[in-house]
């Protein structure tokens, strides 16, 4: 029996998206795999870009963290992934009617996003018999592990409109929660210790979709990069490199911009109309000039063009994944800097999870560590929820291991 992990903490510094507790998340997270949980400093996997002495959490280098955790994984193996960093949500760019969906993704230091599809196909190749366990602290982490079954969420209320889980242990918290989509705020008011901390010391870990296109243009120096055209210009910037679901979006679109695509190799005639304008006169050009340009696109499979589409068509749970969110799908959570002489800056959920851990000792299962931190979390002051969304089975088995 294995376990393995890998840690991936953005802080994004000396950018628009620069936030300040995803490393010392990591490094928490760390300490506590080796004392309380058994884990080897050699099977766990750091990616760090506050220091140029660990790798660095590009979204290749995420990618192929975690496939080689997957593939080194064997029958009754546990895996554990944490994430600090920025979450966001790409909405759909196509126009089609049945299109209306978003893309939820964490957030490279490269912003080579990576989208709860990309997830959830890594999820599906963990072996039978393992488990594989996911803490994503960042915005929008609710629908990280696509189509995974909420345990404890919004969702999950009765007839009544109670949340199912204060039925259980008694832990559980009440089940108003403001809303307010992508623009809510979350808000902290006090540590553990009851000091009050400043509002202004709370940083929201959802990246807007207009600091990325900012980002990008200044990757690019192109600065015809808008909403309509961000998956094409992901895929311009990093080809090969970029997300198993950008690639199959570009090979619908290339197919519709190449003309006479069938669905299985890149949608119908009517589809070339209803993408954004500014993304074929973006394209045209690259393919014109390079034969090749489109390659690591074409040579990815594509059932059929809802595949590429945000917000895909369901598929059934996954079996062995477990994913603890700092939020919900449609919440931000916070990166908080307590006032000065205080504790170090932390994520809101990671900061939760270490301390309910520390009085637990780790003996602990995943709904008892959800419901604990949305108490917890609550008494602070933070508006997001985590969640948890797993297979029946895994509701009540131990956190990690």
């Amino acid at each position: 029996m294995g376990k393995k992990a890998v840690l991936i903490g953005c802080n994004y510094a000396g950018t628009k998206a620069e936030l300040k507790g995803c490393a010392n998340d990591v490094k928490k997270v760390h300490r506590c795999l080796i004392d309380r949980y058994g884990f080897s400093e050699g099977d766990i996997k750091l990616l760090l870009d506050a220091d140029d002495s660990y790798t660095q959490p590009t979204g290749r280098n995420i990618r192929d963290a975690l496939s080689e955790l997957i593939k080194s994984a064997e029958d009754g193996d546990f895996l554990f992934v944490h994430y600090s960093g920025h979450g966001t949500r790409l909405p759909a760019e196509t126009g089609e009617d049945d299109d209306t969906g978003y893309d939820e993704c964490i957030v490279p230091c490269d912003m080579n996003l990576i989208t709860d599809d990309d997830i959830r196909e890594l999820v599906d190749k963990v072996p039978p018999g393992c488990r594989i366990t996911i803490v994503s602290d960042s915005c929008h982490s609710g629908g990280l592990i696509d189509d995974a079954k909420e345990q404890i969420g919004d969702s999950c209320k009765d007839e009544s409109g109670d949340n199912k889980e204060e039925s259980g242990s008694g832990s559980g918290i009440g089940n108003f929660i403001q809303r307010t989509g992508d623009a809510l705020k979350s808000a902290f008011h006090r540590d553990n210790a009851g000091d009050e901390v400043q509002d202004s010391a709370v940083i929201n870990r959802a990246l807007p979709l207009d600091t990325i296109i900012d980002i990008l243009k200044q990757k690019t120096g192109n600065d015809n990069i808008n909403v309509g055209n961000v998956r094409p210009t992901l895929f311009d910037v990093f080809g090969e490199d970029s997300s198993p679901k950008v690639k199959r979006f570009m090979k619908v679109l290339f197919g519709s911009l190449q003309g006479g695509a069938s669905d299985e190799s890149g949608g119908g005639g009517g589809f070339l109309g209803k993408v954004n304008t500014l993304a074929q006169q973006f394209l045209k050009p690259k393919l014109e000039n390079n034969a090749d340009y489109g390659k690591p696109a074409m040579e990815t499979e594509v059932a059929g063009k809802q595949d590429a589409y945000a917000g895909s068509k369901k598929k059934n749970p996954p079996e062995n994944g477990i994913l603890i969110s700092g939020c919900q799908t449609d919440q931000t959570s916070a990166d908080a800097t307590p006032s000065a002489g205080k504790a170090e800056s932390f994520g809101a959920l990671s900061h939760a999870i270490q301390t309910i851990i520390e009085e637990m000792d780790g003996k602990i299962t995943n709904r008892e560590l959800v419901e604990k931190a949305r108490d917890l979390m609550k008494i602070q002051g933070f508006k997001q929820r985590p969640g948890l969304y797993c297979d029946d089975k895994y509701t009540d088995a131990s956190f990690i291991c």
